[in-house]
């Protein structure tokens, strides 16, 4: 039988690039999550939690250490955001009963962003010495650190947003994929970016 958790195991090959079943089926649940989230559909939860179950065992594997710890956050997110979308507060319910979409405060916004600017820097430090600390499980040192330890920590910054409806998550997510793009083909996922 095959190892479905292995990136090494391929499910198929299309235009020379081989597709493991973990970065397809991860990478598939996660486009469906994102596309339910976007039309604020409360399902992209639960797609959202498949997603980042694989993507904990694919980033491990090729040594995205901050991407891998992040998937954790995902996994306790998704099951919070899930449960606020569908029991908002009195005041923040929209027509179906779930919590309606709103706008931040500028001095929030930036808040937001210093927080995770500052957090990349210190996430990064720790990221760039895993190896060093912890050889046991870390044989390999961080491929990106600080740019790794970017797109955790925004994707943290920008699922708060997400999970309390904040339209400006989107513009968090633009910034992280397009980091995240360049790392995860830097690394050979090419469908994860």
């Amino acid at each position: 039988m095959t190892d479905f958790f292995s990136h090494q195991s391929i499910f198929f090959t299309a235009f020379g690039y081989s597709m493991s079943y973990l970065e397809f089926f991860g990478t598939l649940a996660g486009a469906i999550a994102v596309f339910l989230s976007a039309k604020a559909n409360v399902w992209s939860w639960p797609l959202g939690i498949i997603n980042v179950v694989l993507f904990f065992f694919l980033f491990y594997q090729v040594q995205l250490y901050p991407d891998m710890f992040l998937q954790v956050f995902f996994f306790v997110t998704n099951l919070l955001g899930w449960w606020r979308w569908t029991n908002p507060r009195i005041g923040e319910e929209d027509k179906k009963n779930q919590l309606r979409v709103t706008k931040m405060a500028p001095l929030a916004w930036l808040l937001f962003l210093a927080i995770g600017l500052i957090g990349t820097l210190l996430f990064g430090s720790l990221a760039k010495n895993l190896h060093s600390f912890f050889p046991v499980l870390f044989s390999q040192p961080s491929a990106f650190p600080f740019a790794d330890s970017f797109v955790t920590v925004m994707s943290i910054v920008a699922t708060y947003l997400m999970v309390q409806k904040k339209m400006e998550c989107w513009l968090v997510w633009i910034l992280v994929d397009a980091v995240a793009c360049y790392l995860y083909f830097s690394k050979g996922i090419m469908l994860v970016g």
